[in-house]
């Protein structure tokens, strides 16, 4: 085990199959001129636009120049989604609103456009040198590996190749130039996967929009979460399942089932039979009352005709004072109502314990956002502390966007507001 957890690192030196070897070298040969084809293109239209400033024609071929600049992003983009296996996200579009300044401002003002031409500059000698330099190594170690084989077929002086100075007077000679070849043939791989990695790197870092790669983390992140809850949610009520209701129905079953036998038997003992009967009609409505706990906490039922009376059933039963109030201007998706519904009870129940007995609740909808509001007038000091209730909350919010906000300063009140997006 510690000798495979030490040559992990060294693996992941070398492509992890002979394609991407493959893949790696069609991306240096094909990237090599590439950027320099581009930045050319766009010198000669940034000099003519200048040139041309105080006309306008001079300031649309400027922002023709960026649109150049973002299609060659663009291009490097796909080639890395296909030579690399780096999927990287489309930039976002531009939006163009009406009127010839803000089309101008919004073309030249093209975050992604200016990235690709930062990642042009940098990518310009980087591409080169590692064309060549890849190049140059690949064709040596192909040379020197096949000198013993042209050594024998060439009938000038000394045997040589001029180009990287290999030669030797006898055959056995050639035998050293061999085994550098060989070396350098095996190394080569690792040298090619070693510049794509920075090329990489500087795909992610240019390339890519920085808002989009901090939202496909946030995705991922969330979607781990998500993923947890729902495991966890399963397996409370597996277990509320198992240690509940089929416990209450093992017993009730039990119950009948000494009932059964008792009736069988000779002589009946009709109170015998009437306390197990009885016994097994309580355990028949106590693992009623399990099931719909179970299923009220999977979906409450209140939830069907909306929040307002979800909310309301849920404050008329939290045995202290809670007043509701739901202001909305359309019903929210099922799923929004959930989050809140759960949210509300989870904060409820905590004023429950440290709101001196009373707590107000409000849902409204504000500029597309679905806001929930609970006030409780304890001794404040809430925040949202990792592993605490409150941080269990927020991890509920996230998978929809929403996010938590506390403010409980020293003597209360407690204002915990959830807020999620409301889509049209």
């Amino acid at each position: 085990m510690v000798l495979r957890n030490a040559a992990a690192p060294l693996r992941r030196l070398w492509p992890a199959t002979p394609r991407q070897s493959l893949s790696e070298t069609a991306w240096l040969a094909l990237t090599g001129l590439l950027p320099l084809i581009s930045v050319i293109l766009l010198l000669i239209g940034t000099a003519l636009g200048l040139a041309l400033t105080p006309v306008l024609l001079g300031v649309l071929i400027l922002t023709g120049v960026l649109r150049g600049a973002r299609l060659f992003g663009g291009a490097h983009r796909r080639l890395a989604g296909t030579l690399l296996s780096l999927p990287l996200p489309p930039p976002p579009r531009t939006d163009l609103d009406p009127g010839l300044w803000n089309w101008l401002t919004a073309r030249l003002g093209d975050r992604t456009a200016w990235r690709s031409v930062a990642y042009l500059l940098i990518r310009l000698p980087f591409g080169l040198v590692a064309m060549i330099g890849s190049g140059a190594l690949g064709f040596y170690g192909l040379a020197s590996f096949s000198y013993p084989f042209t050594w024998t077929l060439e009938s000038r002086p000394r045997h040589g190749l001029p180009v990287f100075n290999i030669e030797s007077d006898h055959w056995l000679g050639t035998l050293g130039w061999c085994a550098s070849g060989a070396v350098v043939l095996a190394l080569w791989p690792a040298v090619v996967h070693l510049l794509t990695g920075v090329d990489r790197l500087l795909l992610r870092t240019l390339v890519a929009d920085p808002g989009l790669r901090e939202r496909i983390r946030f995705l991922e992140e969330t979607r781990a979460t998500a993923l947890d809850e729902a495991a966890e949610q399963l397996r409370r009520i597996e277990r509320d399942l198992h240690d509940g209701a089929q416990a209450q129905l093992v017993a009730m079953a039990m119950k009948l089932g000494l009932a059964k036998e008792e009736l069988a038997a000779d002589t009946v003992n009709l109170d015998q039979i009437r306390t197990l009967v009885d016994t097994a009609h309580s355990n028949a409505k106590q693992a009623l009352v399990e099931l719909r706990d179970l299923a009220r906490g999977i979906h409450p039922a209140a939830l069907d005709k909306g929040l307002s009376l979800a909310l309301s059933t849920l404050a008329s039963s939290a045995g202290f004072t809670a007043s509701v109030a739901v202001e909305l201007s359309r019903r929210p998706p099922p799923s929004l109502e959930t989050i809140v519904y759960f949210a509300a009870a989870e904060l409820m129940t905590n004023a429950s314990k440290h709101g001196a007995g009373r707590c107000t609740v409000l849902v409204e909808d504000r500029e597309d956002r679905l806001r929930l509001t609970v006030i409780d007038h304890g001794n404040g000091g809430a925040a949202i502390i990792p592993g605490g209730g409150l941080a269990g909350i927020a991890e509920r919010l996230r998978p929809a966007d929403g996010e938590l906000t506390v403010s409980s300063p020293d003597g209360g009140p407690t204002v915990v507001t959830a807020t999620l997006p409301l889509h049209r």
